[in-house]
This record gives C-alpha cells, sequence and structure tokens, in this order.
C-alpha cells in the first residue's frame, strides 16, 4: 500500500491554509493509534477556532453521561443551504472499529484547508458524529477484539448499557439513539455513511461496502445507487491503493459465493432507507494494518463527497421523487428475501482456503493461504424480492397510553395531531393470532418473529389526546415499517405493546356452568357451532374446561382487547 506521511503545512498558496501542527491528528503522528474520545473532541473544537468552515456543538446526550457532538462543515454562504446536499457521517457506533474517527479526523481538516476540498462545499454540507458510542469509546483497551490487527487501544463494542447501538436505530434504549434519531431528521441526509470494521473471511482487500439493499429503497434512489452511484465510487476506489468490494457476507468461503447483505431498519442504513437515504457501511478488513484501514476509510469518504458535489442535482431529485413516492403508494412491502435465482458474477480476490490439522484439537480447521492469492469470479446474489406487503391507510390512531412509542415517532419527524374530544370511530384492528419469540433476551428484549394476524373491523370510544397519525407524509416508510406488526424490526416485535399479550379477566368454572347453559340458549347459531365442534373433534368433546372456555370466548364477557393490536386503522 502506498504510505502517507503526516507534514506539517505551511504553503500560503494553491488552495492551501496555514495549519498549525495542533492540526496534526494523532494518528498521523503514530499510525498504529486511534484518537480518544476526548482527543477526538478537542481537535475539532481546535479546528472549529481556526477555521470559520467547520462548526462543532452538543448534538445531545449520551448514555454515558458525556455529550455526542455535531460537526458541520459548509460553505460560508449560508444562504444556499437548503439547495445543497448533506452527506451526513457516523463514527465509533462499535468504538472497537476506530478507523472512521481518526479518517473523519483528516477528511473535516482537508475540507477546511484544502482548495479542491473547499470547492465541494459549494453542493454539499457534510455533518459529522465524532463519536456516537462514547460510553463504549470510555473502555478503552487492547483486548476485546481478538481478531483485529491494531490500533494499541480502542473501545468496546458495547456503550454505557451494554447495548450494541449498531441494533438500537428503531427501539431506541439508549440516549444514543434518541440523541442520533433527532439529529438525522433535523438534516434529512441524501447521503449517509456509518464507519465500520469488519469480522470474518481473510482476503485480499481493505476496504469492504455494505450498501443499502437497492431493492429497499425507492425505485429512483434504487437506480441512482446501482446504475451509477456504485459503479462510480467502486471504479474511483480502484484509481486509489485501496480497490473496494461488496461486503463478503458468505454461507462458506467467498469463493463459493457471497450474497447481499439484508439490512433491516435496526441497523444504520436500514434505518437511513426508512428515510429515503442512500447508506452505506464501508467495513475495512480486521486483518489488515490500522493504517491502511483508516487511509481506506479516508479515500472512501472522499469519492463519496465526490460523487455528491458531480451529482447533487440526480441525488436530491431521486430525494424528492421517492419520498413522493412512497406518500402516495396504496401498499407498501415490510419484509424481504434472497433470490435465489437471481445471480450475477463478480470479480474477487480472495487467498486459498483449506483445512490443516489444529494443534489445539487436533481436528480439521479452516485457514486461508496468503502465499497462494486468486482472482476469479465468484457468485454474487444481490437480489431480495418483497415477501410481505401492507395496506397503508388513510390514519393510525394511537391511544395516549403509548408515550414510548409516540416519542419515536416524533423524533423522527413524524405529524402527529391529538384527538380534542371523546369520539367514537370504526377502526380496523389486528388480533395477534400466533407469534414466536426469541428464547434468549437479544439486546435487552425477547424479540418477537413470524407474527400471524387477523382483522377485525369495530366501532371504538377513543379518548380526547388520542393520537392520529395521518398518512401521505414524507415519512410513511418510517410509519409503517415501526406500526405495522409484522415488520421484522416494528415496535411489535421489540415488545412495546406485550401487555396486549395476557389476559386479564378469568371465569371459574362452576360458576360459569349455568350461564354458559343460558348463552347457548340464547344463542342458537354458537349452540349449532359449539354442537358440530364436539361432534367433530373427540379430544374436544371430553374436555369440559375446553368446552366452557369455547363458550367463554364467543361470549359477551370475554374481554375483547385481549390480544388486539391497540392501534386502530382507518381507511
Amino acid at each position: 500500500m502506498l504510505k502517507y506521511y503526516a507534514i506539517l503545512i505551511v504553503i500560503f498558496t494553491n488552495g492551501y491554509i496555514l495549519m498549525s501542527q495542533d492540526h496534526i491528528t494523532p494518528f498521523e503522528r503514530d499510525t498504529n493509534y486511534s484518537a480518544s474520545y476526548h482527543e477526538c473532541v478537542d481537535y475539532y473544537k481546535g479546528l472549529a477556532k481556526d477555521f470559520s468552515l467547520l462548526t462543532i456543538a452538543e448534538a445531545g446526550p449520551s448514555d454515558a453521561g458525556l455529550p455526542i457532538y455535531e460537526i458541520v462543515i459548509q460553505s460560508q454562504d449560508v444562504s444556499q443551504v437548503e439547495d445543497k446536499l448533506v452527506l451526513f457521517i457516523n463514527n465509533a457506533i462499535h468504538p472497537g472499529e476506530p478507523c472512521g474517527v481518526d479518517a473523519s479526523m483528516i477528511f473535516a481538516r482537508d475540507l477546511c484547508t484544502k482548495k479542491e476540498f473547499i470547492k465541494l462545499l459549494e453542493k454539499v454540507i457534510v455533518v459529522i458524529i465524532p463519536y456516537y458510542n462514547v460510553g463504549g469509546g470510555l473502555k478503552r483497551g487492547s483486548f476485546s477484539r481478538a481478531n483485529q490487527e491494531g490500533p494499541k487501544e480502542y473501545g468496546f463494542r458495547g456503550n454505557a448499557k451494554n447495548l450494541d447501538l449498531n441494533r438500537d436505530f428503531v427501539k431506541c434504549d439508549s440516549k444514543n439513539a434518541k440523541t442520533f434519531n433527532r439529529l438525522y431528521n433535523k438534516w434529512t441526509p441524501e447521503v449517509f455513511i456509518d464507519n465500520h470494521t469488519s469480522n470474518g473471511a481473510d482476503y485480499q482487500y481493505v476496504m469492504t461496502l455494505i450498501a443499502t439493499q437497492k431493492d429497499k429503497l425507492g425505485p429512483s434512489m434504487s437506480k441512482q445507487l446501482s446504475e451509477s452511484m456504485l459503479p462510480k465510487l467502486y471504479s474511483d476506489m480502484s484509481l486509489t491503493p485501496y480497490e473496494m468490494t461488496p461486503y463478503v457476507y458468505a454461507k462458506h468461503t467467498p469463493d463459493h459465493g457471497i450474497i447481499g447483505f439484508l439490512d433491516s431498519p435496526r441497523y444504520s442504513t436500514g434505518y437511513a432507507a426508512l428515510h429515503h437515504s442512500i447508506g452505506f457501511m464501508p467495513e475495512t478488513h480486521m486483518l489488515k494494518p490500522f493504517y491502511d484501514r483508516v487511509w481506506s476509510t479516508y479515500h472512501f469518504m472522499s469519492t463519496t463527497i465526490s460523487y455528491c458535489y458531480q451529482n447533487k442535482e440526480q441525488l436530491i431529485q431521486a430525494y424528492e421523487v421517492d419520498v413522493n413516492y412512497y406518500a402516495n403508494q396504496k401498499t407498501i412491502p415490510i419484509d424481504w428475501k434472497i433470490s435465489e435465482e437471481d445471480v450475477e458474477e463478480i470479480s474477487f480476490k480472495g487467498y486459498q482456503a483449506g483445512t490443516k490439522k489444529s494443534n489445539i484439537s487436533g481436528q480439521d480447521r479452516l485457514y486461508y493461504d496468503r502465499t497462494k492469492p486468486f482472482e476469479k469470479l465468484i457468485p454474487f446474489r444481490n437480489k431480495y424480492i418483497p415477501t410481505k406487503e401492507v395496506s397503508k391507510p388513510k390514519l393510525y390512531i394511537i391511544p395516549q397510553a403509548y408515550d414510548k412509542v409516540i416519542d419515536r415517532l416524533l423524533l423522527n419527524g413524524v405529524k402527529i395531531n391529538r384527538l380534542n374530544k371523546d369520539t367514537i370511530i370504526e377502526v380496523e384492528y389486528y388480533y395477534i393470532e400466533n407469534y414466536k419469540t426469541v428464547q434468549k433476551p437479544y439486546e435487552g428484549h425477547y424479540l418477537h418473529y413470524d407474527i400471524e394476524l387477523s382483522k377485525r373491523t369495530m366501532k371504538e370510544n377513543w379518548h380526547k389526546g388520542d393520537y392520529v397519525i395521518e398518512t401521505g407524509q414524507e415519512t410513511d416508510r418510517y410509519i409503517v415499517e415501526t406500526l405495522e406488526p409484522e415488520a421484522p424490526d416494528s415496535f411489535f416485535a421489540w415488545n412495546f405493546f406485550d401487555g396486549i399479550l395476557g389476559q386479564k379477566e378469568y371465569f371459574s368454572d362452576y360458576v360459569f356452568e349455568d350461564l354458559a347453559e343460558k348463552i347457548l340458549q340464547n344463542d342458537p347459531e354458537l349452540k349449532n357451532k359449539f354442537e358440530l365442534k364436539k361432534k367433530q373433534d373427540q379430544d374436544f368433546s371430553n374436555d369440559a374446561k375446553a368446552q366452557l372456555t369455547y363458550i367463554y370466548k364467543q361470549s359477551p364477557y370475554y374481554e375483547n382487547t385481549n390480544s388486539r393490536y391497540p392501534i386502530g386503522r382507518v381507511f
């Protein structure tokens, strides 16, 4: 790889601005060192002091008690802010993967000091979160990343509450995620970068890339991404020392083929897709030197901002078209699966994989032989097809009891009204007929999945202060994928409504016996159904409790709120 040496720039011409020794990053002084949270913040404060193009402000709290900062780099002509594209960059969501922290510090400095970079700010505003997982960043050490080459010290994956923040974008259990949601929707970026380091197979590349799954984007942004942006980024990165390949997401070794990553909204790029943004998760390779991981990240951000500058109008137009597209859609997909039939071939540079006897177990173990590099075509499956779609209602009505849901909707720019008086409204309710739940806690929750629903329409007395969400908003994608219970990262899936799943009232058999008899006498249709079920179901006919329960559930005494998803849909 080419070497980049930290130098003191004191040139007044050719587009450079005087730069003091203070603006050399800790990484440039020691290329196996990553800046701490405090060093990072102090560095940006120094830039803000010396360069008017850059500002630093507290964006909001983190779980660690220290603030998350917002860096904004923009041209002096602030009158044209609304006409500019926003590139939003996030760093240290996993502080053990800190290459983005150091690369962004250099990138920010160059945006303030180099003529060719300053020109890009005529069309692009750059927003940077310098250190997102503050709590994890404070837990510095040298051993939590057993499979990683450098740096000397780095942070920990879990935040101050031991949450993985790259699973928290929808559920927002952390103050960090709430701050992020608020900041992201303040800027509504067209393009988003979340810098990471990868685990997994060994291969020749330093940089791999997860892009927002193209089939989950709206049609205009999907076309812009797949037909224009990605080809250009891959081409431009090949002109740097850091040729790039798609993220190596493989069932076996990479030479057997890789598949595109399905980024659900719990992940950063999946969350970006809910807001119509093109998202990128650069994943540098864990076994490559930290030096190269930082500079490859720098080059990726540089090629991305160059593309944004050259294609500002097309990206903004595609974004606006997709906002309107989803606002006017009658049905919206909420779940996808990989298409096994749609396969392309890509050139891949890897190392030959093999097995040898383990010195630990004596069993066969996998290894990659770096003395045997190869370049060949491999299968790449990157087509996802919708497996579930929902009809979008005109209104969602949410009881005011669910304030945590409302808080998250408001963080994401959803426009919400409230009923000004008690009102009877006919709504469609979902009933949760069946679901599965993970056996162990996942990020603080027992996540629901494989959810089966039935629908019933009924009149309901809604109360003054209950919330009304009218669809047709630019946030429709977010609204639907969080409020529709079958969506993989819905608020129901994340346990926000578990109270509805427990029956609250029951019956005593000896008391209900006489009442059940009267119910059947007064309802011939129910009596016929009951008798037929006894004839057709031997187990039922032999189970007195089951028979009473059957009658109870068909009677007005049974609570109709049991397993009823409390959000009403109005068409």
